[in-house]
């Protein structure tokens, strides 16, 4: 019965200084300095108080309604570590080095202890420290899973941007592949700047995607026409003639979509749309 209900680990953890020094003192070494002591030591206390209130209401059991605090505790503290760039054998190694001050406090107390320095008190912290470990992986998994979304979102929103070229004429110059998701976020983001902008020309310009095939044309048609359901003309510019044979041998049809060369020739072409006239003015001496 003191297995399940978890009755030697409550009781080495009655040493609470001692435990929690002997604890900070362990984690320092896989942490490397990421941390100040006295950081550490604030985790470290305020996650043993937690802990404490758990193994008296729920035993060893992680999973029980008692530990609901103490998983919470510890998906937070993923998350903040998994934004500050702590790897998952950091984060993981420091909840495991609890174990160390449990066992040295075990050791202390020998076997006229409270809590028994015997094997049985051994493997009961062990067992009860690998399972707080599994559920701080876990927790620091779906954390950094997170953070990378949210950074590849950032990273698409950086790299697609919706810039004024003239009074009425705005350009989203792409660069890399075009698919679903980014094409969502240019379609977004070009919509908000006509509307902003009151611009009723937007050039698409794909110089810097490397090669164009059925779907990313089926990607470039969907943010023309949302373009065009908001009133505005809209031009793709870039096309080299590598990609130009390939639309072709694709049998891709833009339709009615004006498409130019370079960026310089769509954005002659929208600035006479607006009406107004570019005439290259003549140098030299008379």
């Amino acid at each position: 019965m003191a297995q399940a209900d978890g009755g030697r680990v409550q009781a080495l953890l009655r040493s609470e200084d001692k435990v929690l020094r002997r604890w900070v003192e362990a984690a320092e070494t896989p942490l490397r300095g990421r941390l100040t002591t006295g950081e550490l030591e604030r985790t470290c206390s305020d996650l043993l108080a937690v802990l404490g209130e758990a193994v008296a209401g729920g035993g060893l059991d992680v999973t029980s309604a008692a530990y609901a605090g103490a998983r919470g505790f510890l998906a937070e503290l993923s998350r903040d570590w998994a934004r500050r760039g702590f790897s998952p054998s950091e984060t993981a190694s420091a909840v495991f080095a609890l174990k160390d001050a449990l066992f040295a406090a075990a050791d202390e107390d020998g076997e006229g202890g409270e809590s028994g320095g015997d094997l049985a008190t051994v493997l009961e912290s062990s067992r009860w420290v690998d399972a707080l470990g599994l559920v701080t992986f876990e927790s620091f998994a779906r954390a950094r899973e997170q953070v990378i979304s949210e950074q590849a979102e950032q990273l698409l929103e950086l790299t697609t941007p919706v810039v004024k070229l003239w009074e009425g004429v705005v350009a989203v110059p792409l660069i890399g592949t075009l698919d679903s998701a980014r094409t969502q976020i240019v379609m977004e983001k070009l919509l908000q700047t006509l509307v902003d902008t009151g611009s009723e020309h937007a050039i698409i310009d794909i110089t810097g995607v490397p090669a164009v095939d059925t779907e990313v044309a089926q990607h470039l048609l969907k943010t023309v026409v949302a373009a065009r359901l908001m009133g505005a003309e809209c031009t793709i510019s870039g096309i080299r003639p590598q990609i130009a044979q390939t639309i072709v041998m694709l049998g891709i049809e833009f339709g009615d979509i004006t498409t130019k060369s370079t960026l310089a020739d769509a954005l002659l072409h929208a600035m006479r749309g607006t009406g107004v006239e570019v005439v290259r003015r003549r140098t030299g001496s008379r």
